[in-house]
């Protein structure tokens, strides 16, 4: 079982090696993020989204904006959690070889490198060729695999992407890691919720997008745009082979009017989902009638327009490799309409 290391030396020496992709004026050519030897050219002054870490290797499937992207359309948790924004997976010794010599050529070699900066590259280097470990652990590669830290991409900017502090570190196969984060079922898991993709929430309307003073107006979402989507997060490397999948479902549709003036039906402006369906489409003859899902605008927009915003929550669920899996905190997607309330006009005879 592998014991995280917190000797000052081991923190201040990955504190060192970390500098190098963040400090002004500290820049290097950047070595393969996937291990594969050679370098990528000269790294920003300011750092990069890809630093001198390596490059997760978990591909994303289904409902997803690509196999390695952010889906970006505004998925997000319901409450204050969020998937993790660093983890650590696991690389071969031959891997992980080329990557720490591609770092420590890459820095030495700068133009201009600082002094501290190089002595930082050389320990960093010195720990897996010459130190406790002894040429990288080649001889041991059919025993187990080097576990690195990993950014989220798109959240390289963040604090949470530089939690994962811990330096590489050895771990037995059939041993689990013991750092915050290495990849489970369940991470994987995690980091798919970040990838859903869900269709925009433009609700459905009668009257649409320009209604009456005191007229109902009914809401609805087409049930065959909106229905469980999944994402399957894999990852194949060093003898680990995992796989979960998460699938968000909708349940609920919230609508805000935009305004105090307007009466929501139910009451609380939460639409649940019935039947498969959530809201119902108006048909003909019920203009005067309740809508189970809608509102009743109760003053004119005048010359402008209110803003109707419409939340819809998922329920997420997941599976993985050898679990059941469980429950992840709701998803949310929300989008804001314009909305048109005229008066009625009365004639006088």
């Amino acid at each position: 079982m592998h014991a995280v290391r917190s000797s000052p030396s081991w923190i201040a020496i990955g504190a060192a090696a970390t500098a190098l992709a963040l400090l002004p004026g500290i820049a290097a050519a950047e070595p393969d993020p996937d291990g594969n030897g050679g370098s990528r050219g000269s790294a920003n002054a300011t750092g990069s989204r890809d630093g001198h870490n390596l490059k997760s290797l978990i591909t994303f499937s289904g409902s997803t904006g690509g196999s390695t992207g952010k889906s970006g359309n505004g998925f997000k948790a319901a409450g204050n959690w969020s998937p993790p924004a660093c983890w650590y997976e696991p690389r071969s010794p031959a891997k992980f070889q080329k990557y720490v010599e591609g770092f420590y050529e890459s820095t030495v070699n700068y133009p201009g490198q600082h002094s501290y900066a190089k002595t930082a590259a050389g320990q960093f280097r010195d720990m897996y060729k010459d130190g406790e470990y002894k040429n990288y652990n080649l001889d041991k590669a059919d025993e187990g695999a080097f576990w690195v830290a990993v950014q989220d991409k798109d959240r390289w900017d963040q604090p949470d992407a530089w939690t994962c502090s811990e330096l590489p570190f050895w771990v037995k196969n059939g041993d689990t890691p013991t750092a915050k984060n290495s990849v489970t079922p369940e991470v994987l898991a995690q980091l798919a919720y970040n990838q859903v993709e869900v269709p925009e929430t433009k609700v459905s309307l009668a009257p649409a997008n320009n209604t009456k003073v005191n007229l109902p107006t009914w809401a609805w979402l087409d049930g065959a745009t909106f229905k469980p989507v999944s994402v399957t997060a894999s990852l194949n490397t060093a003898g680990l082979n995992l796989q979960s999948t998460v699938t968000a479902t909708p349940d609920s549709l919230r609508i805000k009017p935009g305004t105090k003036d307007a009466q929501l039906h139910p009451d609380s402006g939460e639409c649940t989902i019935r039947n498969g369906h959530i809201g119902a489409p108006y048909t003909k003859g019920n203009a005067n009638k309740t809508p189970p899902c809608g509102l009743t605008y109760l003053r004119s927009t005048g010359n402008g327009t209110y803003q109707l915003q419409a939340t819809l929550t998922w329920k997420v669920t997941w599976t993985g490799t050898g679990t059941p899996g469980g429950t992840l905190p709701d998803g949310t997607f929300g989008t804001t309409q314009n909305i048109t309330v005229q008066e009625i006009q009365a004639i006088n005879r």
